[in-house]
């Protein structure tokens, strides 16, 4: 299963920044819709586009392993 660590993400750029980072300062910054960033951080599973990850990796200025990562999971 891939893992999306946007939450991560957004808390070490805060932690950075000294301030709290939102999904809406992220939808604005990157026109991705914020239900869609609620549903990439929350929703096990979600299945996105490559267009997406591209604009996270642009905004949070990391690779992309640093945006999702496989994670086995027992059946």
């Amino acid at each position: 299963m891939i893992r999306f660590r946007l939450k991560e993400l957004l808390a070490e750029k805060g932690f950075q920044e000294n301030r709290r980072v939102t999904f809406d300062e992220v939808s604005k910054a990157t026109g991705i819709h914020r239900t869609t960033l609620s549903k990439i951080a929350n929703q096990r599973g979600y299945n996105t586009t490559t267009e997406i990850l591209d604009k996270l990796c642009q905004y949070f200025r990391v690779q992309i392993d640093e945006i999702a990562q496989y994670v086995d999971v027992d059946d």
